[in-house]
């Protein structure tokens, strides 16, 4: 069911503390944790403690906590100290853009150049 929890995705065992993970700050309604595989010096993901499939469908049903993502990645921003030097947050929505893990998350990215357009 939507928003439920799902036994057999990888981010929903990170938010229910089964899976490690290197976590940089957490809300009532996201985690933010580094990438185990980072394309820039901030690679970050943040995720919604709800399981939805992707971006998409996140925002349909849940818009505030989509905008949570949103004020989290700002936040990491912060952290990391791009927050003046310039960052991306990208959402990748179906496999066609590259998503591999099907629960809604946010990349943030910088510390690093980002051309554009993007690969």
């Amino acid at each position: 069911m939507a928003g439920e929890p799902q036994s057999d995705c990888l981010f929903c065992k990170i938010v229910g503390g089964e899976v490690p993970a290197t976590i940089v700050r957490e809300t009532e309604t996201t985690v933010a944790f580094r990438d185990i595989n980072p394309q820039a010096p901030t690679h970050v993901l943040i995720i919604p403690r709800v399981h939805y499939a992707d971006a998409a469908s996140l925002a349909a049903a849940e818009p505030q906590i989509t905008a949570d993502i949103l004020c989290e990645a700002r936040e990491v921003a912060e952290l990391d100290k791009v927050d003046h030097t310039g960052y991306r947050i990208v959402f990748n929505t179906g496999t066609g853009a590259g998503q591999t893990v099907f629960h809604a998350h946010a990349h943030v990215l910088g510390g690093r150049g980002l051309n554009w357009p993007p690969g």
